[in-house]
């Protein structure tokens, strides 16, 4: 996919739930997951063998009548540029900064192309927005400056520490036209001051008006690392805390 906006291209890719083809006017609820290359291939990911397995763990619960059947697109990120597309706040040394257009890119130029090219519904009830470390920042600054575009979030081991905590005073002060269903989460073998940290972030939705189990899950995962092995074994619970079977397809 080439940008105009970023002025730069990258790989998408799109998972399609069992049963895409048979039912030719059905439409699905869709998922937006960054690092797309560490999702669904051993062989692409960061750490070649070790991917969030999304791919198969999607069959499985979507098979079991456990999730609904949904569209999951995976965004590459661009290397090196990675820090920078993610962040909403520039920080010395290590730079950041642009995911007020990268959110741009998202909003104006990939998601109408998915919506072109795939039978996705549309609205915040039916579309979700997701990733880890960065990712997870990335997910929160975008999820919250538009709840009526992205209804469900996936926030894996978010970077909540980027900018001395920007994100909290950003959840702290923002006007919510509506507040997204909040997957939220963290590991305790991430490093001493993370969990600390995401439960900060925690405490500010909480005052915002989420609640647990309702529509924010947070939790703390014992012996939960930072990597794509560790969110692997998350993808399946944030898919049924997110895309319930019942609430599903057209």
């Amino acid at each position: 996919m080439r940008s105009r906006l970023l002025r730069n291209e990258r790989d998408v890719i799109v998972y399609l739930p069992p049963g895409y083809d048979d039912r030719p006017q059905r439409h699905f609820p869709v998922l937006y997951l960054q690092d797309g290359q560490n999702l669904f291939d051993p062989e692409t990911s960061f750490i070649k063998g070790m991917y969030w397995r999304a791919g198969e763990t999607a069959d499985r619960l979507i098979g079991a009548g456990a999730i609904q059947p949904l569209v999951i697109v995976g965004i590459y990120n661009r290397g090196k540029q990675r820090i920078n597309e993610y962040t909403p706040t520039k920080i010395p040394r290590l730079g950041g900064g642009k995911a007020i257009r990268y959110t741009r890119m998202l909003r104006e130029e990939l998601m109408p192309f998915i919506a072109s090219q795939y039978r996705v519904l549309q609205g915040p009830e039916h579309t979700g927005l997701g990733g880890s470390s960065l990712g997870g920042l990335f997910t929160l600054y975008a999820g919250l400056s538009f709840p009526g575009l992205f209804g469900k979030l996936a926030v894996l081991s978010p970077s909540v520490w980027w900018g001395g905590g920007w994100i909290c005073e950003f959840a702290a002060e923002a006007r919510f036209e509506r507040r997204p269903r909040i997957w939220l989460d963290a590991g305790t073998h991430e490093g001493p001051r993370v969990v600390p940290a995401v439960e900060r972030f925690r405490d500010v939705l909480t005052a915002r008006g989420w609640s647990q189990d309702r529509d924010l899950h947070f939790e703390i995962v014992e012996g939960g690392e930072h990597n794509e092995k560790a969110w692997a074994k998350r993808v399946g619970t944030f898919l049924q805390f997110l895309f319930p079977a019942g609430e599903g397809a057209i």
